[in-house]
């Protein structure tokens, strides 16, 4: 009797899960257990930022997140921002510098909204500064 069942009872396609059930379960348990290789957050001071890049990182999370990854090269919904500035292009195929992106920001493209109206002058400039650290 093994695992409170019969295995003489049991058909060969159970046993060998029984077998191979702990494995398996244990598996998961330290898939689980390493919390799915996600990485914790760094903190502003970790990543070096100082207070208008910090500033611009809470507006990135505020109004950028939900579409575009920071530290990664592939996006969600929009494009990764990873060395946007360290492109010689943006994915639209404008130049990649200030200007082209403050343009963007502010009047979207694509399937990206607007930002104009939601942004201040001081709000967009602390964006840029952030992301010119990626």
């Amino acid at each position: 009797m093994r695992f409170g069942v019969n295995a003489e009872r049991v058909p060969e396609y159970d046993t060998r899960f029984m077998r191979t059930g702990p494995i398996i379960a244990g598996a998961l348990l330290l898939a689980v257990l390493a919390g799915c290789g996600e990485a914790p957050e760094k903190t502003d001071a970790e990543l070096g930022l100082n207070a208008q890049q910090a500033s611009g990182r809470r507006v990135y999370q505020s109004y950028c997140a939900a579409c575009h990854k920071a530290y990664s090269s592939s996006g969600l919904k929009g494009p990764g921002l990873k060395r946007l500035f360290g492109k010689q292009f943006l994915p639209s195929g404008l130049p990649a510098n200030d200007r082209f992106v403050r343009q963007s920001i502010v009047g979207g493209r694509g399937m990206m909204p607007p930002l104009g109206d939601a942004l201040s002058e001081q709000q967009l400039s602390d964006l840029l500064a952030y992301l010119h650290t990626l």
